[in-house]
């Protein structure tokens, strides 16, 4: 073979392998979560010794901590079941776990002042409704599944804009029973983790408190304060929604029941009422 032959020859099988080490480059590797699980053990025993100096930081940290931990096992199952999990994925939680590292060595780089707290502040209880995304069935979900679902309404503070709507809730699946043909109904347990308002990521503790059925928004976004109930908004402002979805129960934790013998089906476009379970503070420019 000419050099010329062998140099085209080995310019082509480069080309060839670009694709592949462009994808590899993408995703996450073994090394990459070992790192994490790494940094996450060494952050928690820092959090540990924390708790005789500052016990209320201490606390709050290990709250955030445990959902970087359930975050870092849903990448572990992902990353053995597909075998290919984006590197985003990998970084997003990684910068989490790097800002409260910064947070538990007094380095925070933004500080939120005590006197924009609460008028910036989603309260424990307040209410969202939000369309879902993608479908969901008993049948087929299985447990750390994720899944999205845009907020419906603006949410105010005063004149202040906390979170727009087409603002997106990431969900996980955290329970699921399947019906069986006997009177063994179907069961999804869903929650929410994590709110992008404007491109900054929040951790939450959400439920899911209602199911609705829905044919679309009317007319324009509406808009509701804190504090006041979903439920009047929706039916006060957007219209076209039936009411709560037949066949479907929702009981405590978030836990959708269907009819005996049958499973819990949640088609994208039902509107699902998000009951906020811990306070969330929302930055906002000054």
């Amino acid at each position: 073979m000419s050099k010329w032959a062998r140099g085209t020859t080995a310019w082509l099988f480069a080309l060839l392998l670009l694709p592949a080490l462009a994808a590899a480059q993408d995703s996450m590797t073994q090394a990459d979560l070992d790192r994490l699980q790494d940094q996450h053990a060494a952050l928690t025993r820092q959090v540990q010794e924390l708790q005789s100096t500052d016990t209320a930081r201490a606390n709050r940290l290990s709250s955030d901590l445990q959902l970087l931990e359930d975050d870092i096992a849903y990448l572990r199952v992902r990353l053995r079941r597909e075998g290919n999990v984006p590197r985003s994925e990998y970084t997003a939680v990684r910068d989490r776990l790097d800002a409260l590292q910064r947070e538990a060595s007094g380095t925070t780089l933004r500080e939120v002042t005590p006197s924009r707290r609460g008028s910036n502040e989603i309260a424990v209880g307040q209410e969202l409704d939000a369309r879902l995304q993608t479908p969901l069935s008993s049948s087929t979900a299985a447990v750390e599944d994720r899944f999205e679902a845009t907020t419906l309404v603006d949410l105010y503070s005063g004149d202040m804009l906390l979170v727009p709507a087409g603002s997106v809730l990431r969900g996980v699946v955290s329970g699921v029973e399947k019906a069986t043909r006997t009177d063994r109904r179907g069961r999804l347990t869903l929650s929410f983790d994590q709110m992008t308002v404007d491109r900054q990521t929040y951790r939450i503790r959400a439920t899911v408190t209602q199911a609705l059925e829905g044919e679309g928004i009317k007319g324009e976004v509406g808009k509701m304060t804190t504090g006041a109930a979903a439920g009047a908004i929706i039916g006060g402002i957007l219209g076209g929604f039936k009411g709560a979805l037949a066949g479907i129960l929702i009981g405590g934790g978030g836990t959708v029941l269907a009819t005996p013998g049958t499973n819990v089906d949640l088609a994208a476009g039902t509107v699902l009422r998000v009951r906020f379970d811990a306070p969330v503070l929302i930055e906002t420019a000054q």
